[in-house]
């Protein structure tokens, strides 16, 4: 679970923007049922699910399955050595926001990515495909930048076990073929560098889902630092929880959509120097992963 200074405000947070825009990825979870840094040693493969076609050509390390084949929980990269720490990014949108989206909502946010390449900080963007489908042309580019790399969120960002925060559920037996249909959106972007990671929205997650998972080959990414950025008026206060929190090895969960998260380009220009200043290099998420 990550460590916040202020849980119950954050699950406030989280159950209204999961339940009335369901567009959190990740402002807060309830405890998973396995979130292990590492499961083994890594492996340098970008693998492809039995009859289903690759997520992408780019290979980035993977961690082997757990018990019984299921999916293997990435939480963070090494506590000692190189002071390292991976921006993540949920760019959040649901099956049923395109209307929205037509009258003007913005789901996505160019100022945060402009400004990430500014400060030249290496991030990976955990997608839902219905968001690539909206915005093919930024998933291409996001996707064509060796600075960064590329994620999947599920398609429409429904909920893999309940409850979860008021996200509607998937239908039973349903979770594997989401996961892939969210790769083909990506895919069809043009989006190269996609790597065999994929995060469940809201983070709700538990064993049996993961066994569901297995098959798809890929490695399911939580985090250890919670940002508080949804629906945050002020990036003040979530740059200090994200200094606050960042320690060596850290995933911090961000968002990338305007209309539930308008403060995070400005925080991130406030955390990067102060995190570089105590000496942490930012990595992306296939880095730590590869560390182990």
């Amino acid at each position: 679970m990550p460590r916040t200074p202020r849980p119950l405000l954050l699950a406030v947070a989280a159950a209204a923007l999961c339940g009335t825009l369901a567009a959190c990825g990740g402002s807060g979870s309830p405890a998973p049922a396995r979130t292990t840094a590492a499961a083994g040693t890594a492996k340098a493969t970008a693998p492809v699910p039995d009859g289903s076609p690759s997520p992408s050509p780019f290979a980035a390390p993977t961690l082997p399955p757990g018990p019984g084949g299921a999916a293997p929980v990435f939480s963070h990269g090494p506590r000692t050595g190189p002071k390292r720490v991976a921006l993540t990014f949920d760019a959040d949108m649901t099956s049923d926001q395109g209307p929205r989206a037509a009258r003007g909502e913005h789901f996505d946010n160019p100022g945060l990515v402009a400004a990430l390449r500014q400060l030249k900080v290496p991030a990976t963007v955990f997608m839902t495909g219905r968001w690539a489908e909206e915005y093919p042309d930024q998933a291409r580019s996001l996707g064509g930048d060796p600075l960064f790399e590329i994620a999947n969120h599920s398609y429409s960002h429904h909920a893999f076990t309940t409850p979860c925060y008021g996200l509607p559920a998937l239908a039973p037996g349903t979770a594997r073929a989401d996961v892939e249909r969210a790769f083909a959106a990506i895919r069809r972007t043009g989006a190269q560098r996609v790597v065999p990671y994929f995060r469940f929205p809201g983070g709700c997650h538990d064993d049996a889902v993961l066994r569901e998972l297995g098959p798809a080959k890929v490695t399911a990414v939580q985090w250890d630092v919670v940002s508080g950025d949804a629906f945050a008026k002020q990036a003040g206060p979530v740059a200090a929880q994200v200094l606050s929190q960042v320690r060596p090895g850290s995933v911090v969960v961000m968002h990338c959509t305007r209309s539930a998260a308008p403060v995070t380009e400005e925080a991130v220009r406030r955390i990067v120097p102060h995190l570089r200043a105590q000496g942490y290099e930012f990595v992306r998420v296939s880095e730590l992963i590869g560390a182990h």
